[in-house]
C-alpha cells in the first residue's frame, strides 16, 4: 500500500476520546489525535501535561479509563505491538553486553531470522555511528553513546512507528545533528512514522511535519510548525535585557500599557514584546524603563517562535 506523508485520509495511529483517570485526578481529558503515516509528529506539553500517560496509553503499557487507541483502525494487541518501537528517555539496555550484542539479543526476543537480524544490527550500528563502539560494554559507554544505542534497540525489529521520548537528550551538538538527520532519513529514506517528545523548541521546530500541544491532559493546538507560529498573529517580538532583571515584573507593566503592544511576557529573563512595527516603539519603550529608574543592556528583534507559542498556550510558571 503507497503511502503518502501527511496525508489527510490515511493514519498510523488515531485516539478516540483518550481518557485516563488516577483517583480523582483527570490526567488525560478527552485525547483525540490522528497521526498519519509518514510524518514526524512532535507531541508537546509542559511536565504535568499528561505527555506521559497518554504515551504509555498509546504503545499499550497503561489501559485508558475509557476511550481507545487504533492503529490502522485495529486496537492495541500483541501483533500491533510488534510494529511499535519504543525509546524511552531512561536509558535502557544491558550493560554487561556489548553493543552489538544487545542489538542482537533484542533482536532474538522478537524472534528475528539470524542472517536477517546481523544485517539489520550491523546497519544500525553504521547508521548511528557506533560500529567504532560494536564490541565494547554498555557499561563502558559515554552517555552520548548510550543515548543512540538506547534508539537503535527500538528499532532492531524495524517498527512502523517509532515513539522517541526526549531522545538528543544529553547529546552534544554533533551528536545532535548526526540524531536529527537519522530521524529525517527514517521519515524519508524507511517511510516510518515518528512520534517525538521533546522540551527542546528548536529540535521540534526542525524535525516535526506537525505539533500537538498539550496541557491538562486536553490538546490545546494542532498543526505544523509554521501554522503555530502564525497563531499569534503578525508582528516581531523584541527581546530587552534589563541591567537590574529584578525590575522584569515592574517593566512588564509598564510596557503592557503601551498603545499597539499586542503581548508582553518574560521568557528566559528578558523582557519579550511582540507588536507590528515592534522597532518603531522601542524609543517609547527605553524612555519608560529610563523614567523608572532602570535601563536596558542588550535588545535583539526576531520573528515568533515555537517556544513564544508554546508559552502563550501554557503559560510561563514552572511545573514540576
Amino acid at each position: 500500500m503507497l503511502r503518502v506523508r501527511g496525508a489527510a485520509d490515511t493514519y498510523a495511529l488515531k485516539t478516540e476520546n483518550l481518557t485516563k483517570t488516577i483517583g480523582n485526578l483527570l490526567v488525560v481529558d478527552n485525547l483525540n489525535l490522528e497521526i498519519r503515516r509518514g510524518e514526524v509528529f512532535g507531541f508537546l506539553g509542559p511536565n504535568g501535561a499528561g505527555k506521559t500517560t497518554s504515551i504509555k496509553m498509546m504503545v499499550g503499557l497503561l489501559k485508558p479509563t475509557s476511550g481507545r487507541v487504533l492503529f490502522d483502525g485495529a486496537k492495541s494487541g500483541s501483533a500491533v505491538k510488534r510494529r511499535i518501537g519504543v525509546c524511552p528517555q531512561n536509558l535502557a539496555m544491558w550493560d554487561a553486553l556489548t553493543c552489538r550484542e544487545n542489538l542482537t539479543f533484542m533482536g532474538d526476543m522478537y524472534g528475528i531470522p539470524p542472517p536477517l537480524l546481523g544485517a539489520r544490527v550491523n546497519k544500525l550500528l553504521d547508521l548511528l555511528s557506533l560500529t567504532e563502539k560494536a564490541d565494547q560494554t554498555a557499561a563502558a559507554l559515554s552517555g552520548g553513546v548510550k543515548r543512540r544505542l538506547n534508539i537503535a534497540l527500538s528499532l532492531v525489529h524495524d517498527p512502523e512507528i517509532v515513539f522517541l521520548d526526549e531522545p538528543s537528550a544529553g547529546l552534544d551538538p554533533q551528536s545532535r545533528l548526526l540524531l536529527w538527520e537519522f530521524i529525517r532519513s527514517l521519515r524519508d529514506e524507511e517511510d516510518k512514522t515518528i512520534v517525538l517528545t521533546t522540551h527542546a523548541m528548536e529540535e521540534a521546530d526542525a524535525l516535526s511535519d506537525r505539533i500537538a500541544i498539550i496541557d491538562h491532559g486536553k490538546l490545546l493546538r494542532l498543526d505544523t510548525p509554521e501554522g503555530l507560529k502564525q497563531t499569534l498573529g503578525k508582528g516581531d517580538i523584541v527581546e530587552l535585557q534589563l541591567v537590574n532583571p529584578a525590575m522584569n515584573e515592574k517593566v512588564l507593566a509598564l510596557t503592557k500599557s503601551l498603545d499597539g503592544i499586542e503581548e508582553a511576557y518574560e521568557l528566559k529573563g528578558k523582557i519579550a514584546v511582540r507588536a507590528l512595527d515592534a522597532t518603531s516603539k522601542l524609543p517609547n519603550i527605553i524612555s519608560r524603563i529610563e523614567r523608572a529608574g532602570g535601563g536596558v543592556s542588550d535588545i535583539s528583534v526576531r520573528r515568533n517562535s515555537l517556544e513564544d507559542v508554546f508559552v502563550s498556550l501554557t503559560g510561563r510558571a514552572l511545573r514540576e
